[in-house]
């Protein structure tokens, strides 16, 4: 069974904060791009086909910082487009179709995505067509009313929090990327669901934190040395 993940990488660093984007930023001595990348090589044991989908204006910046760190894991880079949906349907380009196939779609600034979780992810999807990693949700959720006047407390031992890799039926996913984009799109599940598929959870983790707030490469380098 062929196996394809792509790694959706778009930040540009203007809510970080920063004038580096953050799947570039460095953690460890290394790009968070490149552990993300890395992580799924070695989860896989170089059993996969990686699509790497960036923003044309950083693609010459990304080789450049392979080469500077003589990254030489075999992947492939595609120009994304102006939202996750449009980069995803890119990179889907550059992938196999195939009902023997699986794809993962993995946030590029989720750099510590352990091996378990990614192996776990694919197991489910095997057996069920589709798999995304969840947790359970800790803090108490407040739902808002349409105009926000008032909020009611949700029942947070029915809720998940969705992360990624995501991984689908290549040629299931292909069908539903066909579908043209909505607002409702904030994950591959969702556009995945829209087209009338069925989602299983796979174990997710609380150390996959995604990168997204300048204290979150702290907390990650924190992580990273104690492993």
């Amino acid at each position: 069974m062929n196996k394809w993940v792509i790694i959706v990488a778009g930040g540009s660093g203007t809510r970080f904060g920063s004038a580096v984007p953050k799947q570039f930023l460095e953690l460890g001595g290394e790009p968070v791009l490149m552990r993300s990348i890395r992580a799924f090589y070695s989860a896989l044991e170089g059993d996969c086909k990686i699509v790497v989908a960036l923003p044309k204006n950083q693609i010459d910046y990304w080789h450049s910082l392979c080469r500077k760190h003589k990254f030489d894991i075999d992947h492939r880079v595609v120009a994304g487009g102006d939202s996750r949906y449009a980069s995803v349907k890119n990179a889907l380009g550059a992938t196999g179709s195939g009902a023997d196939e699986l794809i993962a779609v993995h946030d590029g600034v989720r750099p510590l995505v352990s091996r378990q979780v990614i192996t776990d992810a694919f197991v489910v999807a095997r057996m069920h067509t589709a798999a995304v990693p969840a947790i359970a949700v800790t803090d108490t959720i407040r739902q808002l009313d349409a105009d926000g006047s008032r909020s009611t407390t949700l029942n947070r031992n029915l809720l998940r929090a969705v992360q990624t890799p995501q991984v689908f039926r290549a040629d299931m996913l292909h069908e539903a990327y066909r579908q043209p984009y909505s607002d409702t799109f904030t994950d591959d599940a969702s556009v995945w669901e829209s087209a009338g598929n069925q989602i299983a959870l796979s174990a997710g983790d609380p150390l996959n934190i995604k990168i997204t707030h300048p204290t979150d490469i702290a907390i990650a380098e924190l992580i990273l040395s104690q492993r």
